[in-house]
């Protein structure tokens, strides 16, 4: 048996729940497992649904984590575990076992400076574990460079589901929301600064020169979706911007299938980074590339110049730059379609394979 430790899981929505759900959901076609996930509201429907354990914890968040450790230490007293697989160095620290432990890591989370004090209590976590599992060739070296042993650490990219079929209703919907706006670009995250919507902004209006039906849609919600309203007004591009946020799973893959470029040329904010980027992913698997910064891991979800282009993403001149060069003559086309190739390579049943090479070692 194998537990799996996390903060993050459904019925909650988000990058975090949907990669360990779909660790998890894997997992559980090869071997048994048993899942440990703070409370949820609306979980029971959620988990009686569900082939395998889950246990709820729920409480204030420092009450939680020692909670939840102190019913995983006397599990693994009573019950016969193989291993461990955390989704954060937190979710392991209070937890006591000489039982293999993998911890997954992410980015943000370990980007403190090397010996700091945070960064001295995620190294004495993460050095006693079998694997650390990063998600992208940048956050292994970030970590590393922080100064954690480099034979310690692994990457396999997160995985993805396949595409959702979709839906003809909500495809003719969007057409007939955007008519002839065209070129289409599309972003869909939260709204905070790493992942630069002010900068996509100042191109659009850049861009709007040349082509005057552009339309940008921002899909998602966050503490900075006011501001970039307000400099949406700023810049006057309330006919080129359109906002969604809480809508159908079904709309939003229908607005990205029938956008052209997906664009998230994401940057690093105080310690806040682009770990890997699965949105990448999720817009090639409808054939739509991806402009992405070089600031993170998005040169693993991004084949530069091939499936999509990778930019700095401070650069306003380099945003604009390749936006215009994946425009001109349709050249999104091309990378659209290599991205829906390149993105096969993402599927979970692919990536569960790199986890089980580590459990067998």
């Amino acid at each position: 048996m194998y537990l799996i430790v996390t903060r993050s899981f459904p019925p909650e929505l988000g990058g975090m729940q949907s990669l360990m759900w779909g660790l998890a959901k894997e997992m559980s076609k090869n071997f048994m497992i048993k899942v440990f996930a703070d409370y949820q509201i609306n979980h029971k429907e959620f988990d009686n649904e569900i082939n395998f354990s889950i246990e709820r914890v729920g409480g204030i968040k420092f009450l939680r984590k020692i909670r939840k450790a102190q019913l995983i230490n006397e599990f693994l007293k009573e019950n016969k575990v193989q291993g461990i697989i955390a989704d954060h160095w937190k979710s392991l620290e209070l937890i006591k076992t000489n039982k293999n432990k993998y911890c997954l890591i992410h980015g943000k989370e370990i980007n403190h400076p090397k010996n700091s004090y945070q960064n001295k209590r995620i190294n004495k976590v993460l050095n006693n574990v079998e694997k650390v599992i990063a998600n992208s060739e940048y956050t292994k070296n970030l970590v590393i460079n922080n100064g954690l042993n480099k034979n310690k650490v692994v990457v396999i990219n997160p995985g993805v589901n396949s595409a959702l079929e979709l839906n003809k209703k909500s495809l003719n919907n969007v057409e007939s929301l955007l008519k002839i706006k065209t070129p289409r670009l599309i972003t869909v995250s939260r709204f905070d600064k790493r992942k630069n919507h002010e900068k996509v902004l100042m191109a659009v209006r850049n861009l709007k020169q040349l082509y005057p039906n552009i339309v940008y849609i921002c899909i998602g919600y966050g503490e900075e979706e006011e501001n970039i309203k307000h400099l949406v007004k700023e810049l006057k591009l309330e006919t080129q911007v359109m906002f969604f946020k809480e809508i159908t799973v079904d709309l939003k893959n229908a607005l990205i299938a029938k956008s052209n470029i997906f664009v998230m040329p994401s940057i690093v904010h105080k310690t806040s980074v682009e770990g890997f980027g699965i949105a990448y992913i999720e817009a090639a698997q409808y054939g739509v590339p991806s402009l992405g910064g070089k600031d993170g891991g998005a040169s693993d979800a991004i084949d530069h110049n091939t499936t999509g282009l990778i930019c700095d993403g401070n650069n306003l001149d380099e945003i604009y730059t390749s936006l215009k060069t994946m425009i001109e003559n349709k050249k999104y086309l091309e990378l659209g379609k290599n991205a829906k190739q390149f993105s096969s390579k993402f599927e979970w049943s692919k990536i569960i394979e790199e986890y089980k090479k580590i459990i067998k070692n």
